[in-house]
């Protein structure tokens, strides 16, 4: 399968992807645990379930926030 290089925006920050790419497979590929994070795609909060439909495609914004367990 033929991938491109995508430019995306991600926390801010510029970043070049293979991609198109799921949502899913960015995560992975940035050794990210799908089970600990909330992801926002272009300003819309993703469902854990919509993970491997959403596409990142050139130009797209995303937000990878982490959640921290502590007391």
């Amino acid at each position: 399968m033929f991938t491109t290089s995508v430019h995306i925006s991600l926390n801010g920050d510029p970043l070049d992807v293979p991609g198109p790419v799921t949502v899913a497979a960015l995560l992975e590929s940035l050794e990210i645990d799908v089970r600990r994070v909330a992801v926002e795609h272009n300003l819309v909060i993703l469902k854990r379930t919509a993970f491997d439909q959403t596409l990142v495609r050139e130009g797209d914004n995303v937000e990878i926030v982490n959640f921290v367990g502590g007391g």
